[in-house]
């Protein structure tokens, strides 16, 4: 085999070994505990607002506030865990949900929407946003875009 080829294959077989990071196989192990507790029927609630407690000051006190805006905005939406983030659900499926930036370690915090939300403007639209902190008027905005994505 020819050098070049060793290489080749060498590098290729490293990316492979390298696959999911540490915090991806966390966010997909946290996944599988939220699939067993959906089938157990445990309290969304509860599960929500114990990973909200676990959170960085910071991100604790935007995630508890957005909790707030979603339960008076969008009542119609269900709180549960969805890869580790606090999420809100309709018929069972994510609407939105909020990510602490400490999951993947990054220097904001991002509340998103799902492809569940109706948001649809035009050919293209946001379906994220990164957060540092709330003001009054990102918590209209909030409040605004989650009647518009459940309605």
């Amino acid at each position: 085999m020819k050098d070049t080829e060793k290489t080749t294959k060498s590098a290729t077989a490293k990316k492979r070994r390298e696959g999911f990071t540490g915090e991806e196989k966390a966010a997909m192990k946290e996944r599988v505990k939220e699939m067993k507790a959906a089938a157990d029927k445990a309290d969304g609630e509860s599960a929500v607002l114990a990973r909200i407690a676990e959170m960085p000051a910071r991100d604790r006190a935007m995630a508890k506030r957005l909790h707030a805006i979603v339960k008076a905005s969008a009542p119609a939406l269900s709180p549960r865990t969805w890869y580790g983030m606090p999420a809100y659900a309709k018929d069972g499926k994510v609407v939105c949900f909020f990510q602490s930036g400490q999951k993947f370690k990054t220097r904001y915090a991002t509340f998103g929407f799902s492809d569940e939300a109706h948001l649809d403007e035009g050919t293209m639209w946001p379906n994220a946003f990164a957060l540092t902190e709330l003001t009054a008027a990102d918590e209209a905005r909030i409040g605004a875009l989650l009647k518009k994505a459940v309605s």
